[in-house]
């Protein structure tokens, strides 16, 4: 029987989880987990942030949304692949996140998966069969579809928006997943 990846990844955040409170009794989690600016001072952070969560709320709002859109794309593509996706575009947005966020305000510190599965629901919206006939019918150019997703993108971060939320990483991902559904990156 085919291991489920969706269900995989929640029980890695629980583990990480259970690890991130067991390091907070000695020390403080965010130095082992968050990724923060200069990224080069703990590069492991890229991965352990993904993973990682700021609260069991947290947890549990981005494990209903991995099951909800997860299990529907796990069956559209292979383990290897929904797992690479999930930690490239949660990488992509972490780090667009303290970048771009380093530059409008103070250095921030960025925890969990929301970022790839941002870019888990861009993908299932632009790569299904009826997205796909749509805008093979409108005549757009890459550019102006790249536009069109940005737009989206932005629709998409500010109705989500709330405080402590990771807006760039939630723009990013949408955007990232957009492209790769529109391009079928997960085909095998």
């Amino acid at each position: 029987m085919k291991r489920s990846p969706t269900l995989t990844l929640v029980g890695v955040f629980v583990v990480v989880f259970f690890l991130q409170t067991l390091v907070g009794l000695l020390v403080a989690p965010a130095a082992l987990f968050a990724l923060s600016q200069p990224v080069v001072v703990r590069p492991w952070t890229l991965v352990t942030s993904v993973y990682a969560h700021g609260s069991v709320g947290h947890l549990l709002a981005n494990s209903v949304a991995l099951l909800v859109v997860g299990l529907f794309l796990e069956r559209q593509t292979s383990r290897a692949r929904f797992h690479a996706f999930f930690l490239t575009t949660g990488i992509l947005s972490g780090l667009a996140q303290v970048w771009v966020g380093g530059l409008v305000g103070p250095p921030n510190r960025v925890l969990g998966a929301s970022g790839a599965i941002f870019a888990l629901v861009g993908y299932v919206l632009a790569g299904n069969r009826v997205s796909e006939s749509v805008l093979s019918s409108v005549p757009l150019s890459p550019r102006a579809q790249l536009l069109g997703f940005a737009l989206v993108a932005v629709a998409v971060t500010l109705a989500t928006a709330g405080p402590g939320v990771a807006l760039v990483a939630h723009f990013t991902g949408l955007l990232l997943g957009l492209v790769a559904g529109r391009a079928h990156l997960l085909r095998t």
